[in-house]
């Protein structure tokens, strides 16, 4: 009985994911890019808090608006974003995509 209890315990520890392969990256412009949190506005649904780390370095939490295509930082700046931004990488990660 114990034995079948570890395998349990062990095969429910390999399918639980470990922090590091919970956030989802990708590499632009030689930058690893890893969306770490996403949180949905539940009034405007294209628009998402985000928490992204830039090589390893986590960036304060920005709104990203992806109808608009800008993102607003945490002191109110509105950026566009630029043809090879981030952050159209950001919200084609995070759109559903029934809303593309």
């Amino acid at each position: 009985m114990k034995l079948v209890l570890a395998l349990i315990v062990l095969l429910l520890s390999w399918a639980m994911p470990f922090s590091s392969e919970a956030a989802f990256c990708r590499v632009l412009k030689n930058q690893t890019i890893c969306i770490m949190d996403v949180q949905r506005s539940a009034k405007y649904h294209w628009e998402y808090r985000v928490a992204v780390s830039v090589d390893g370095v986590e960036q304060p939490i920005e709104r990203y608006n992806c109808r608009d295509r800008v993102r607003v930082r945490k002191d109110g700046t509105v950026v566009q974003f630029e043809p090879e931004d981030w952050g159209n990488t950001v919200c084609r990660i995070v759109q559903p995509r029934s809303r593309r």
